[in-house]
């Protein structure tokens, strides 16, 4: 199971700033705790300072973590405001037969209804489906009714 841990980086911050990324250190904990065959990927992990890379570097991490997210299992949304970056996460994972998971308050929000299999209100909700097994059940539930090819069967 490959997991894509989605979310905002700078949303709509109009210069260097980022939002605080503790998110993700709690769900990587939970899902590794709770799904140890779990394979899961932090875009920030390896690029921490991405915001100061040039356009051409910039550009490229950009790209192929929107192509990642095309061959994953499951992309994992945290999405407290707008954020044009996960958006776009979102709608390559939705297009391409991902579970797509949203954590956000922004419920009426129509990239986060359309493209949004399962959606949470808080993180809090998440983890207790995920440590209580029913995430993983929804997550079988919906491969039943949606599989995804194996890139080797393509």
């Amino acid at each position: 199971m490959r997991i894509f841990l989605a979310g905002i980086i700078q949303g709509s911050c109009r210069n260097l700033d980022v939002h605080s990324q503790d998110y993700r250190a709690t769900l990587r904990a939970a899902l590794e705790e709770s799904i140890p065959s779990a394979h899961v990927y932090d875009p920030t992990e390896n690029h921490k300072n991405s915001v100061l890379y040039s356009d051409e570097v910039g550009s490229k991490v950009f790209f192929t973590h929107n192509f990642m997210c095309r061959e994953v299992d499951i992309i994992i949304a945290f999405v407290p405001e707008a954020s044009m970056g996960t958006a776009i996460e979102m709608w390559e994972g939705y297009q391409n037969g991902a579970f797509v998971v949203c954590i956000t308050p922004l419920t009426t929000n129509w990239t986060t209804r359309f493209l949004t299999h399962k959606m949470y209100a808080d993180m809090d909700s998440l983890i207790e489906d995920i440590r209580n097994g029913n995430f993983q059940k929804e997550y079988a539930a919906f491969r039943e009714t949606h599989p995804k090819l194996e890139s080797d069967e393509v």
